[in-house]
């Protein structure tokens, strides 16, 4: 390859490794015990996902340990798009626990001399022709399965080593941007639902005035919101002036719906339809897009409605109790219930109270088919509510970390688009690398 574009198929330069298949009466879904990563662990369009592990506490053999930066595609995929199958991912820095190759992913191993980086591969086992082999050829109905037969089957065009080098550090200058803006939003995130606990749950504020000492963090101002003792409620012992009832009495439960599918009318049009398959991670918190869209005329002729921005949506039926805050006006379906607080509770508080209560619900679903909550749920769960000048307080200091979340998220959207639009030209050779180097610290830039 040297000097000049080949078409090869992988099989020339890389295998792929089977994983070991760990005894199951090992495997848990909490700590202790290293991390077993399975296809949960991969992001849709490739990459790491580290916001669910399941972990194995047996014996383990060490040809099945994996190391930082080593290539890992996934074989089997359960979901009904094969939403990851065959994509690649990155094993990250190990922090508190070993990686585990299982015998449901691949680890691809580079050939010895053979001319090809790491980091270009990685992109190139992201690109559309790639995947659409890997979905062609899969077996399987309800569980997808590819090989590495299949996957060594592809053949693709493979430039020199240092412009293989040079594609990789552009396209991973991006996503490396992306991923600082997910750990920032893991960190504001936990700023703002540390707060909302101190306050709301652990009462810190109360207990601080009870005991004679100055509330942590506040000003004189807002620890004057506070009172300074406790009365004996239901549910135990609460700030003076609080008051317990049902969750249902604070909120305002707002009904989803679909328009009719054989319509062609009423879809891809402008207004976002949110599904549970839209749901974000808990430290991104907002939806800024969602996988349909529905038209004015769609809404018109159906029980679907259009939600105001800062809307929480909780899914309801099946996967209960995923939860999101609309960033964009937008509709859902009837497997979620849009949420708004009552006057005097705002955006913010309502959506962390949900958040807080979401355990109770899950336990309070019922159904034969699908676990589901209905608007009678939410009347048999009883909350505690503080004063709601308490609950704008709360809204107000939290505002510019859920705030730059939701910018973060939308400067992440437009750079995987950049990341996206670039990878196919540039390993096809459309686009050398400076010139994409440009486009790419241009459109950083602007986004700045």
């Amino acid at each position: 390859m040297a000097g000049k574009w080949e078409e090869i198929s992988l099989a020339t330069v890389m295998e792929v490794k089977h994983g070991f298949a760990f005894p199951g009466e090992n495997i848990r879904d909490e700590p202790p015990g290293d991390i077993l990563l399975t296809p949960g662990n991969f992001a849709i369009g490739g990459g790491f996902k580290g916001d669910k592990f399941k972990y194995f506490d047996g014996e383990v053999p060490e040809d099945y340990v994996l190391k930082e930066g080593e290539l890992v595609l996934t074989m089997t995929d359960l979901s009904q798009q094969a939403d990851t199958l065959g994509y690649p991912a990155i094993v990250p820095k190990p922090r508190d626990s070993r990686f585990l190759h299982n015998q449901r992913l691949g680890k691809v191993l580079v050939k010895p001399g053979a001319e090809l980086d790491p980091g270009f591969l990685f992109y190139l086992l992201r690109t559309a022709e790639y995947r659409n082999e890997v979905l062609a050829s899969a077996t399987g109905t309800t569980v997808k399965h590819t090989s590495p037969g299949r996957i060594l089957a592809h053949k693709a065009r493979i430039p020199p080593l240092a412009v293989q080098k040079a594609i990789a550090v552009i396209l991973q200058s991006l996503d490396d941007k992306i991923e600082l803006n997910r750990r920032m939003n893991a960190t504001l995130e936990a700023t703002a639902r540390a707060l909302f606990q101190s306050w709301f749950v652990d009462f810190d504020p109360v207990r601080a005035k009870l005991d004679g000492r100055k509330p942590i963090g506040l000003d004189s101002a807002t620890a004057d919101l506070f009172p300074d003792s406790f009365y004996e409620s239901t549910l135990g012992p609460i700030p003076l002036g609080w008051e317990v009832c049902p969750l249902s009495k604070k909120i305002q439960l707002l009904s989803g719906g679909t328009p009719k599918t054989a319509e062609p009318a009423y879809w891809d049009g402008d207004i976002p339809w949110y599904s549970v398959r839209d749901a974000p991670s808990e430290t991104d918190v907002w939806v800024i897009h969602t996988e349909k869209h529905v038209t004015k005329l769609g809404i018109a002729n159906s029980a679907a409605q259009v939600f105001p921005v800062k809307t929480t949506i909780i899914s309801a039926r099946g996967t209960v109790g995923k939860l999101a805050l609309t960033a964009v006006p937008m509709a859902m379906n009837q497997s979620c219930y849009g949420v708004r607080g009552i006057t005097g509770y705002g955006d913010y508080f309502t959506y962390y109270s949900l958040r807080e209560a979401t355990a109770q619900l899950q336990q309070r679903t019922h159904g034969t088919v699908f676990d589901t909550i209905t608007t009678e749920t939410f009347k048999t769960l009883d909350c505690n509510f503080p004063t709601p000048i308490i609950t704008a307080a709360f809204d107000k200091i939290v505002e510019p970390f859920l705030g730059q979340i939701c910018a973060n998220l939308h400067q992440s959207r437009t750079l995987a688009t950049l990341r996206d639009t670039l990878l196919p030209k540039l390993l096809s050779g459309e686009i050398r690398p400076p010139e994409a180097a440009n486009r790419a610290t241009n459109r950083e830039v602007e986004h700045a």
